[in-house]
């Protein structure tokens, strides 16, 4: 499983001209799901999100995590975060998991950050999506559960 997190000062997502999530301060994830991501990368990720200081403390050192701050999180599904590129130049899509199983690993990922007390907002999985945001720093981290083995 992948993410791409971005510290953002707002977010927000719009399918077929209407906003389908909209957050302020927080994080924008995107979220790319493997075919082979099982229950722990899920809890990888999760931890890593709630816990992840990326926000600045009273020193204007990055101390703080989204939990710390009450920030929000927009998280938007993205397959294309699994793409294959070292092959030619057109990106393979092969590992990332169908969406039945994405879905519900996505679904999954929004309700465990909510069980955590935090204010998620989505997008509309398998949609068209057209993201707006601004990132603040800007900061951007990319997490990845294959990192648990490393």
């Amino acid at each position: 499983m992948k993410a791409v997190v971005q510290r953002v000062t707002q977010a927000s997502v719009t399918v077929n001209d209407t906003i389908s999530g909209a957050i302020e301060s927080g994080l924008l994830v995107y979220l790319g799901v493997y075919e082979d991501d099982v229950e722990k990368d899920l809890a990888y990720i999760i931890r890593k999100l709630i816990g992840l200081r990326i926000f600045t403390d009273d020193e204007g050192k990055m101390n703080l995590s989204v939990q710390d701050t009450g920030g929000s999180i927009l998280l938007v599904s993205q397959f294309t975060l699994c793409a294959v590129t070292t092959k030619g130049n057109r990106p393979s899509f092969n590992l990332a998991a169908v969406p039945d199983s994405a879905e519900v690993i996505y679904e999954e990922a929004a309700h465990a950050l909510k069980a955590h007390g935090l204010h998620v907002e989505t997008g509309v999985f398998g949609a068209h999506m057209r993201v707006s945001y601004t990132n603040e720093g800007p900061v951007t981290i990319i997490l990845d559960s294959k990192d648990i083995k490393k």
